[in-house]
């Protein structure tokens, strides 16, 4: 599964899609290719978009035919696209690049690294958790627009943590009620008995979900906690006349 998402690398964002799911190749690919091509495939407005998405497309499909190499992801770094795959040997691989690149237009480079522990797909393209939970908040937020909710109206958003302990779990939402949150309820999960909902008024858009979800982690993470999540109401523009 491919997931889109933000990361902060060395004080600036990069772009990232990356292939949750790729580490379950991790023991047989241990040669780690990477394809740079001079396209700063980002903007869909930019001239010659769709024509880079098919050249994407058709690189990852070479590069995987025969099942020995495998895409887990790409970033967008200063106007350059890299992709990134992992593969079984370091044979022919240089040469499908070229099959497909050479002919394309684009300024491109490769290079072939042995990467057993697969250093760089851990690091540099998965999400941590808190970045995990910004590529949750995003789908959540995609859905409501689906929908046709008016993001920019504020409403109960109700947000979830779970703890090891009841003193950790009573610790954090003291912390969060001084911080303006709302207690809601207690709650359990399959992983835990002590959990909390609680409650703030905020407009559900990426750049507010991203400023509280990230306040909120910072105190879960106090007390050794996990953060579970959101959840709000629907609102459309109907409603909100009434």
């Amino acid at each position: 599964m491919r997931e889109v998402y933000k990361k902060d690398v060395d004080g600036k964002s990069v772009n990232i899609e990356v292939v949750l799911d790729a580490d379950e190749f991790k023991s047989t690919r241990p040669w780690l290719l990477s394809v740079f091509v001079k396209y700063e495939g980002l903007d869909e407005s930019n001239a010659g978009y769709e024509d880079f998405l098919e050249i994407k497309e058709s690189l990852i499909i070479s590069l995987e035919h025969g099942k020995k190499t495998k895409y887990v992801g790409s970033r967008i770094v200063d106007g350059w696209s890299e992709f990134y795959f992992y593969s079984e040997d370091s044979k022919d691989l240089s040469a499908v690049v070229a099959r497909v690149l050479s002919s394309s237009g684009y300024v491109y480079e490769s290079n072939i690294v042995r990467d057993t522990k697969w250093d760089f797909y851990e690091v540099q393209l998965l999400p941590n958790e808190l970045e995990y939970h910004h590529i949750q908040s995003a789908k959540i937020i995609f859905l409501l627009a689906e929908e046709g909710d008016v993001l920019n109206v504020p409403r109960e958003v109700e947000h979830y943590a779970t703890f090891e302990t009841a003193t950790q779990k009573d610790r954090f939402t003291d912390s969060v009620i001084e911080r303006g949150f709302i207690f809601k309820d207690y709650i359990e999960t399959d992983h835990s008995e002590h959990g909390v909902a609680i409650i703030k008024i905020h407009m559900p858009t990426e750049e507010e979900l991203k400023k509280i979800v990230e306040e909120l982690y910072a105190e879960i993470k106090k007390e050794h906690g996990y953060y579970e999540g959101w959840s709000t109401t629907l609102v459309t523009a109907k409603e909100e006349t009434h």
